[in-house]
Protein backbone atom coordinates (compact mmCIF):
# COMPACT_ATOMS: atom_id res chain seq x y z
CA UNK A 1 0.00 0.00 0.00
CA UNK A 2 1.33 3.41 -0.98
CA UNK A 3 1.43 6.48 1.26
CA UNK A 4 -0.90 8.51 -0.97
CA UNK A 5 -4.13 7.92 -2.84
CA UNK A 6 -6.41 9.70 -5.25
CA UNK A 7 -9.53 11.24 -3.78
CA UNK A 8 -12.27 13.69 -4.69
CA UNK A 9 -12.07 16.69 -2.35
CA UNK A 10 -14.83 19.25 -1.79
CA UNK A 11 -13.53 22.83 -1.76
CA UNK A 12 -17.03 24.31 -1.80
CA UNK A 13 -20.11 24.33 -4.06
CA UNK A 14 -19.26 23.32 -7.64
CA UNK A 15 -15.58 23.08 -6.66
CA UNK A 16 -14.79 19.38 -6.30
CA UNK A 17 -11.28 18.31 -7.32
CA UNK A 18 -9.48 15.03 -7.88
CA UNK A 19 -6.35 15.22 -5.74
CA UNK A 20 -3.49 13.13 -4.40
CA UNK A 21 -3.88 12.95 -0.62
CA UNK A 22 -2.32 10.89 2.18
CA UNK A 23 -3.80 7.48 2.86
CA UNK A 24 -5.61 7.80 6.22
CA UNK A 25 -4.28 5.84 9.18
CA UNK A 26 -6.66 4.17 11.63
CA UNK A 27 -6.46 5.02 15.29
CA UNK A 28 -7.49 3.00 18.30
CA UNK A 29 -10.72 1.07 17.70
CA UNK A 30 -10.85 2.10 14.05
CA UNK A 31 -10.56 0.21 10.75
CA UNK A 32 -8.87 1.04 7.47
CA UNK A 33 -10.99 -0.08 4.54
CA UNK A 34 -10.12 -0.31 0.85
CA UNK A 35 -13.08 1.22 -0.97
CA UNK A 36 -14.62 -0.97 -3.67
CA UNK A 37 -17.54 1.24 -4.75
CA UNK A 38 -19.24 4.47 -3.70
CA UNK A 39 -22.64 5.59 -4.95
CA UNK A 40 -23.48 9.15 -5.91
CA UNK A 41 -26.58 10.22 -3.99
CA UNK A 42 -29.02 12.96 -4.97
CA UNK A 43 -27.94 14.74 -1.80
CA UNK A 44 -24.34 14.67 -3.08
CA UNK A 45 -25.57 16.42 -6.21
CA UNK A 46 -27.55 19.02 -4.26
CA UNK A 47 -24.52 19.68 -2.06
CA UNK A 48 -22.36 20.06 -5.17
CA UNK A 49 -24.80 22.61 -6.58
CA UNK A 50 -24.81 24.64 -3.37
CA UNK A 51 -28.24 23.91 -1.88
CA UNK A 52 -28.98 26.00 1.20
CA UNK A 53 -29.66 22.83 3.22
CA UNK A 54 -25.93 22.11 2.99
CA UNK A 55 -24.26 25.50 2.62
CA UNK A 56 -26.70 27.73 4.51
CA UNK A 57 -28.56 30.91 3.65
CA UNK A 58 -30.04 33.88 5.48
CA UNK A 59 -32.15 31.64 7.70
CA UNK A 60 -29.77 28.76 8.47
CA UNK A 61 -26.05 28.14 8.96
CA UNK A 62 -23.95 25.93 6.73
CA UNK A 63 -23.93 22.26 7.67
CA UNK A 64 -21.50 20.86 5.09
CA UNK A 65 -17.79 21.58 5.41
CA UNK A 66 -15.02 22.14 2.88
CA UNK A 67 -11.84 20.06 2.49
CA UNK A 68 -13.87 16.87 2.91
CA UNK A 69 -13.87 13.74 0.74
CA UNK A 70 -17.52 13.15 -0.30
CA UNK A 71 -19.37 9.85 -0.43
CA UNK A 72 -21.68 8.23 2.14
CA UNK A 73 -22.97 5.09 0.37
CA UNK A 74 -20.12 2.64 -0.03
CA UNK A 75 -18.64 -0.80 0.46
CA UNK A 76 -15.08 -1.92 1.04
CA UNK A 77 -12.71 -4.56 2.38
CA UNK A 78 -11.01 -4.30 5.76
CA UNK A 79 -7.23 -4.04 5.40
CA UNK A 80 -6.24 -3.00 8.93
CA UNK A 81 -7.85 -2.92 12.38
CA UNK A 82 -7.01 -3.54 16.02
CA UNK A 83 -8.47 -5.95 18.57
CA UNK A 84 -10.90 -3.35 19.92
CA UNK A 85 -12.45 -2.93 16.47
CA UNK A 86 -12.55 -6.70 15.95
CA UNK A 87 -14.47 -7.22 19.17
CA UNK A 88 -16.88 -4.34 18.62
CA UNK A 89 -17.84 -5.10 15.03
CA UNK A 90 -17.08 -8.85 14.79
CA UNK A 91 -15.09 -8.28 11.60
CA UNK A 92 -11.53 -9.00 10.55
CA UNK A 93 -9.02 -8.23 7.82
CA UNK A 94 -10.40 -9.39 4.48
CA UNK A 95 -14.06 -9.00 5.41
CA UNK A 96 -16.28 -7.00 3.10
CA UNK A 97 -18.10 -4.32 5.11
CA UNK A 98 -20.40 -1.35 4.93
CA UNK A 99 -20.81 1.37 7.53
CA UNK A 100 -24.02 3.22 8.29
CA UNK A 101 -23.86 6.71 6.87
CA UNK A 102 -23.95 8.49 10.25
CA UNK A 103 -21.23 8.12 12.88
CA UNK A 104 -23.08 8.81 16.14
CA UNK A 105 -21.47 10.51 19.11
CA UNK A 106 -23.27 8.11 21.53
CA UNK A 107 -23.35 10.85 24.22
CA UNK A 108 -26.01 13.36 23.14
CA UNK A 109 -29.66 13.24 24.19
CA UNK A 110 -30.73 11.36 21.05
CA UNK A 111 -27.96 8.79 21.15
CA UNK A 112 -28.55 8.10 24.85
CA UNK A 113 -32.22 7.43 24.06
CA UNK A 114 -31.38 5.03 21.23
CA UNK A 115 -32.28 7.56 18.52
CA UNK A 116 -28.77 7.57 17.11
CA UNK A 117 -29.81 8.55 13.58
CA UNK A 118 -30.79 11.98 14.92
CA UNK A 119 -27.45 12.45 16.74
CA UNK A 120 -26.95 16.11 17.67
CA UNK A 121 -23.40 16.22 16.27
CA UNK A 122 -24.65 14.57 13.07
CA UNK A 123 -21.37 13.47 11.56
CA UNK A 124 -22.31 11.89 8.24
CA UNK A 125 -19.57 10.50 6.03
CA UNK A 126 -18.63 12.82 3.22
CA UNK A 127 -19.94 16.07 4.66
CA UNK A 128 -17.86 16.63 7.82
CA UNK A 129 -14.10 16.80 8.32
CA UNK A 130 -14.39 14.37 11.24
CA UNK A 131 -15.91 11.75 8.90
CA UNK A 132 -14.31 11.78 5.43
CA UNK A 133 -16.29 9.89 2.81
CA UNK A 134 -15.51 7.15 0.32
CA UNK A 135 -14.71 8.90 -2.97
CA UNK A 136 -11.16 7.70 -2.48
CA UNK A 137 -9.11 4.53 -2.54
CA UNK A 138 -9.16 4.10 1.24
CA UNK A 139 -11.36 5.19 4.11
CA UNK A 140 -11.30 4.92 7.90
CA UNK A 141 -14.32 3.70 9.83
CA UNK A 142 -14.22 5.56 13.18
CA UNK A 143 -14.59 3.74 16.48
CA UNK A 144 -18.14 5.09 16.94
CA UNK A 145 -19.31 3.78 13.57
CA UNK A 146 -21.96 1.14 12.93
CA UNK A 147 -20.50 -1.59 10.71
CA UNK A 148 -22.11 -4.56 8.94
CA UNK A 149 -20.68 -7.45 6.92
CA UNK A 150 -21.82 -7.96 3.32
CA UNK A 151 -21.45 -11.01 1.10
CA UNK A 152 -18.43 -10.94 -1.20
CA UNK A 153 -20.59 -12.61 -3.86
CA UNK A 154 -22.37 -9.34 -4.63
CA UNK A 155 -20.92 -6.98 -7.22
CA UNK A 156 -19.42 -3.99 -5.43
CA UNK A 157 -21.94 -1.46 -6.74
CA UNK A 158 -24.79 -3.74 -5.64
CA UNK A 159 -23.36 -4.07 -2.13
CA UNK A 160 -23.06 -0.28 -1.85
CA UNK A 161 -26.79 -0.07 -2.61
CA UNK A 162 -27.37 -1.18 0.98
CA UNK A 163 -27.29 2.50 1.97
CA UNK A 164 -30.15 3.84 -0.20
CA UNK A 165 -32.13 0.64 0.36
CA UNK A 166 -31.87 0.98 4.14
CA UNK A 167 -33.11 4.57 3.82
CA UNK A 168 -36.08 3.45 1.75
CA UNK A 169 -36.93 0.72 4.26
CA UNK A 170 -36.91 3.24 7.11
CA UNK A 171 -39.45 5.37 5.22
CA UNK A 172 -41.63 2.28 4.81
CA UNK A 173 -41.38 1.56 8.53
CA UNK A 174 -42.40 5.14 9.28
CA UNK A 175 -45.53 4.69 7.15
CA UNK A 176 -47.04 1.92 9.26
CA UNK A 177 -48.48 0.18 6.20
CA UNK A 178 -51.45 -2.14 6.77
CA UNK A 179 -52.71 -5.04 4.64
CA UNK A 180 -55.65 -3.18 3.08
CA UNK A 181 -53.75 0.00 2.30
CA UNK A 182 -53.36 1.62 -1.09
CA UNK A 183 -49.78 2.92 -1.09
CA UNK A 184 -48.51 5.52 -3.54
CA UNK A 185 -44.77 5.93 -4.13
CA UNK A 186 -43.68 9.15 -5.82
CA UNK A 187 -40.45 8.83 -7.78
CA UNK A 188 -38.87 5.63 -9.05
CA UNK A 189 -35.23 6.47 -8.51
CA UNK A 190 -33.04 4.47 -6.11
CA UNK A 191 -34.99 5.52 -3.00
CA UNK A 192 -38.42 5.11 -4.57
CA UNK A 193 -37.59 1.66 -5.94
CA UNK A 194 -36.41 0.62 -2.50
CA UNK A 195 -39.63 1.98 -1.01
CA UNK A 196 -41.63 -0.13 -3.44
CA UNK A 197 -39.69 -3.28 -2.55
CA UNK A 198 -40.08 -2.56 1.15
CA UNK A 199 -43.77 -1.76 0.84
CA UNK A 200 -44.34 -5.00 -1.10
CA UNK A 201 -42.91 -6.91 1.85
CA UNK A 202 -45.73 -5.40 3.96
CA UNK A 203 -48.36 -6.91 1.58
CA UNK A 204 -50.67 -3.91 1.10
CA UNK A 205 -53.67 -4.09 -1.24
CA UNK A 206 -51.99 -2.00 -3.95
CA UNK A 207 -48.71 -0.20 -4.61
CA UNK A 208 -49.01 2.61 -7.14
CA UNK A 209 -45.73 3.91 -8.57
CA UNK A 210 -45.50 7.42 -10.07
CA UNK A 211 -42.79 8.71 -12.37
CA UNK A 212 -42.17 10.51 -15.65
CA UNK A 213 -40.00 7.71 -17.08
CA UNK A 214 -41.45 4.54 -18.58
CA UNK A 215 -38.18 2.68 -18.07
CA UNK A 216 -38.16 3.52 -14.36
CA UNK A 217 -41.79 2.47 -14.11
CA UNK A 218 -40.78 -0.88 -15.62
CA UNK A 219 -38.25 -1.22 -12.80
CA UNK A 220 -40.97 -0.30 -10.33
CA UNK A 221 -43.00 -3.30 -11.49
CA UNK A 222 -39.99 -5.57 -11.00
CA UNK A 223 -39.62 -4.19 -7.46
CA UNK A 224 -43.23 -4.92 -6.59
CA UNK A 225 -45.53 -2.17 -7.86
CA UNK A 226 -48.77 -3.60 -9.24
CA UNK A 227 -49.87 -0.30 -10.82
CA UNK A 228 -47.66 2.26 -12.55
CA UNK A 229 -48.59 5.76 -13.70
CA UNK A 230 -46.62 8.00 -16.01
CA UNK A 231 -47.77 11.34 -14.61
CA UNK A 232 -46.90 13.08 -17.89
CA UNK A 233 -49.73 11.19 -19.59
CA UNK A 234 -52.19 10.27 -16.84
CA UNK A 235 -53.61 11.96 -13.75
CA UNK A 236 -52.73 9.75 -10.78
CA UNK A 237 -55.80 11.04 -8.93
CA UNK A 238 -58.06 9.24 -11.39
CA UNK A 239 -56.15 5.99 -10.79
CA UNK A 240 -56.13 6.30 -7.01
CA UNK A 241 -59.80 7.28 -6.84
CA UNK A 242 -60.67 4.30 -9.01
CA UNK A 243 -58.94 1.98 -6.55
CA UNK A 244 -60.48 3.53 -3.43
CA UNK A 245 -64.07 4.42 -4.36
CA UNK A 246 -62.99 8.03 -4.48
CA UNK A 247 -61.59 8.19 -0.94
CA UNK A 248 -57.89 8.53 -1.81
CA UNK A 249 -54.67 6.71 -0.96
CA UNK A 250 -53.94 5.52 2.56
CA UNK A 251 -50.18 6.14 2.38
CA UNK A 252 -48.02 8.41 0.24
CA UNK A 253 -44.25 7.91 0.20
CA UNK A 254 -42.30 10.79 -1.34
CA UNK A 255 -38.87 9.79 -2.62
CA UNK A 256 -38.27 12.11 -5.56
CA UNK A 257 -37.22 15.34 -3.86
CA UNK A 258 -39.17 17.26 -6.48
CA UNK A 259 -41.23 20.20 -5.13
CA UNK A 260 -44.29 19.26 -7.21
CA UNK A 261 -44.46 15.88 -5.47
CA UNK A 262 -45.48 17.49 -2.17
CA UNK A 263 -48.83 19.05 -3.16
CA UNK A 264 -49.40 15.98 -5.33
CA UNK A 265 -49.25 13.80 -2.23
CA UNK A 266 -51.61 16.01 -0.25
CA UNK A 267 -54.04 15.81 -3.17
CA UNK A 268 -53.87 12.01 -3.49
CA UNK A 269 -54.26 11.11 0.18
CA UNK A 270 -57.59 10.32 1.81
CA UNK A 271 -58.72 11.96 5.02
CA UNK A 272 -56.63 10.66 7.95
CA UNK A 273 -54.02 9.39 5.50
CA UNK A 274 -50.27 9.20 6.10
CA UNK A 275 -47.64 11.20 4.22
CA UNK A 276 -43.97 10.19 4.59
CA UNK A 277 -41.33 12.60 3.26
CA UNK A 278 -37.90 11.25 2.44
CA UNK A 279 -36.83 13.43 -0.47
CA UNK A 280 -34.14 16.06 0.03
CA UNK A 281 -35.11 19.36 -1.58
CA UNK A 282 -32.79 21.91 -3.05
CA UNK A 283 -35.13 24.82 -2.24
CA UNK A 284 -37.92 25.47 0.24
CA UNK A 285 -41.32 23.99 -0.62
CA UNK A 286 -44.61 25.74 0.20
CA UNK A 287 -48.00 24.00 0.50
CA UNK A 288 -51.49 24.77 1.73
CA UNK A 289 -51.32 23.59 5.34
CA UNK A 290 -55.10 23.77 5.64
CA UNK A 291 -55.23 20.54 3.63
CA UNK A 292 -53.09 18.89 6.31
CA UNK A 293 -55.17 20.22 9.18
CA UNK A 294 -58.72 21.31 8.52
CA UNK A 295 -59.41 19.42 5.29
CA UNK A 296 -57.93 15.98 5.92
CA UNK A 297 -56.23 15.77 9.34
CA UNK A 298 -53.21 14.03 7.82
CA UNK A 299 -50.31 12.37 9.59
CA UNK A 300 -47.15 13.98 8.19
CA UNK A 301 -43.99 12.06 8.99
CA UNK A 302 -40.39 12.72 8.08
CA UNK A 303 -37.85 9.99 7.49
CA UNK A 304 -34.08 10.33 7.80
CA UNK A 305 -31.32 7.80 7.13
CA UNK A 306 -31.87 4.07 7.62
CA UNK A 307 -31.79 3.24 11.35
CA UNK A 308 -32.18 -0.42 12.26
CA UNK A 309 -32.86 -1.27 8.60
CA UNK A 310 -29.36 -2.12 7.39
CA UNK A 311 -29.49 -5.85 8.23
CA UNK A 312 -32.79 -6.19 6.36
CA UNK A 313 -31.46 -4.24 3.39
CA UNK A 314 -28.37 -6.45 3.21
CA UNK A 315 -30.51 -9.61 3.42
CA UNK A 316 -32.71 -8.37 0.57
CA UNK A 317 -29.69 -7.67 -1.63
CA UNK A 318 -28.07 -11.01 -0.85
CA UNK A 319 -31.36 -12.80 -1.58
CA UNK A 320 -31.71 -11.08 -4.95
CA UNK A 321 -35.09 -9.54 -4.12
CA UNK A 322 -34.47 -6.43 -6.22
CA UNK A 323 -33.33 -6.14 -9.87
CA UNK A 324 -30.12 -4.45 -8.73
CA UNK A 325 -28.33 -5.25 -11.98
CA UNK A 326 -30.80 -2.93 -13.70
CA UNK A 327 -30.92 -0.37 -10.90
CA UNK A 328 -27.12 0.06 -10.72
CA UNK A 329 -26.82 1.36 -14.26
CA UNK A 330 -23.41 3.06 -14.27
CA UNK A 331 -20.05 2.27 -12.67
CA UNK A 332 -17.40 4.86 -13.49
CA UNK A 333 -13.75 5.33 -12.54
CA UNK A 334 -13.19 7.76 -9.68
CA UNK A 335 -11.57 10.20 -12.11
CA UNK A 336 -14.90 10.50 -13.93
CA UNK A 337 -16.75 11.82 -10.88
CA UNK A 338 -17.94 14.91 -12.77
CA UNK A 339 -19.53 12.72 -15.42
CA UNK A 340 -21.18 10.77 -12.63
CA UNK A 341 -22.63 13.94 -11.11
CA UNK A 342 -23.90 14.98 -14.53
CA UNK A 343 -25.60 11.60 -15.03
CA UNK A 344 -27.34 11.89 -11.68
CA UNK A 345 -28.38 15.45 -12.44
CA UNK A 346 -29.72 14.54 -15.88
CA UNK A 347 -31.94 11.83 -14.40
CA UNK A 348 -32.93 10.32 -17.77
CA UNK A 349 -29.90 8.17 -18.57
CA UNK A 350 -29.19 6.50 -15.25
CA UNK A 351 -30.77 5.16 -12.08
CA UNK A 352 -27.90 4.53 -9.66
CA UNK A 353 -24.42 5.81 -10.54
CA UNK A 354 -21.39 4.52 -8.65
CA UNK A 355 -17.70 5.36 -8.70
CA UNK A 356 -15.09 2.60 -8.58
CA UNK A 357 -11.78 3.76 -7.03
CA UNK A 358 -8.59 2.33 -8.50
Amino acid sequence: MTDTMRAVVCHGPADYRLEEVPVPRPGSGEALVRVEAVGICASDLKCFHGAAKFWGDGSRPAWAETMVIPGHEFVGVVVELDDAARRRWHVDVGDRVVSEQIVPCWTCRYCRRGQYWMCAAHDIYGFKRRTPGAMASYQVYPANALVHKVSSALPAAHAAFAEPLSCALHAVERAGIAFEDVVVVAGCGPIGLGMIAGARAKSPAHIVALDLSDSRLDLAELCGADITVNIARQDPLDVVNGLTQGYGADVYLEGSGHPAAVPQGLRLLRKLGTYVEYGVFRDDVTVDWSIISDDKELDIRGAHLGPHCWPAAIRMLEAGLLPVDRICTHQLPLADFRQGLELVGDGTRSVKVSLIPE
